[in-house]
């Protein structure tokens, strides 16, 4: 029997310090071993877009009205775009569609028809609402395989957008023509995301671990739509070759 007795203490002396490492308090678990995290499932991605946005009014029309109404100081665009990430390809990153919305809108005062060397009293605007379908291929082989905090990425597709021009807050009329259309063509755009995660890992584990956010970034993409009905004669161009600011997650 007394045999037993050195071996069961020291049994009981384990037992205690694995529940002295691995005790809870009013905060939880306290220490134990970290565990590598395990990352949610990745399906899609969001952003929110910022940009610059000149429509190319004045290069599908002769002489240049937009600048003359509107100037050439800079407009800008809201959007978002979602993206569906079908395919991971291995050590490269994903590739799936996009489907994005944008709406921007330029003011100024247009030029007399009888007086061109005057201005109408009158406040004149172009609205324009641009969607777009892509591809979009994400290369986040550097963030996961290399710890590098970048991932570039391409899109490609077709983009369509609605706009409408008014006076004095009505529809813009002009020798029976209404002051309103449609206009499409491809658009294409390259960028760059930087992982957020790596600023405050602990934060992004939790907002996986509790919500499902696999990854933030923030973007910078250059891009051009050429809204112009594949070169008609009859479709105002006004598409953009700009860049966007933004902020994206992966869930």
């Amino acid at each position: 029997m007394r045999r037993f007795v050195p071996i069961l203490t020291l049994a009981l002396v384990g037992i205690c310090r694995v529940a002295a490492a691995q005790g809870v308090d009013e905060f939880g678990a306290y220490g134990s071993t970290p565990r590598e995290h395990r990352e949610s499932p990745q399906y899609a991605a969001a952003e929110i877009r910022f940009g610059r946005y000149i429509p190319a009014v004045d290069s599908s029309v002769s002489g240049t009205p937009f600048k003359d109404t509107f100037g050439d100081s800079s407009r800008y665009m809201v959007g978002l775009e979602g993206d569906w990430q079908l395919v991971r390809i291995p050590h490269l990153g994903t590739l799936g569609p996009g489907l994005g919305w944008g709406y921007t809108r330029a003011t100024g005062y247009a030029h007399l028809t009888a007086n061109p060397s005057q201005l109408s009293g009158e406040q004149t605007a172009l609205s324009v609402m641009p969607f777009y379908l892509v591809g979009v291929l994400r290369a986040d082989v550097l963030a996961r395989d290399f710890h590098i905090p970048l991932v570039p990425y391409a899109k490609l597709g077709f983009g369509y957008a609605l706009w409408w021009a008014s006076d004095g807050g009505q529809t813009s009329r002009a020798d029976g023509a209404v002051g309103h259309g449609s206009s499409y063509g491809p658009q294409y755009a390259l960028g760059g995301m930087f992982l957020l995660d790596e600023l405050d890992p602990q934060t992004a584990r939790d907002a996986d671990n509790s919500i499902g956010i696999n990854n933030s970034y923030i973007f910078g993409e250059w891009y051009r739509s050429e809204l112009d009905g594949f070169g008609s004669k009859t479709r105002m161009n006004v598409g953009a070759n700009t860049w966007v600011l933004g902020l994206a997650i992966e869930f």
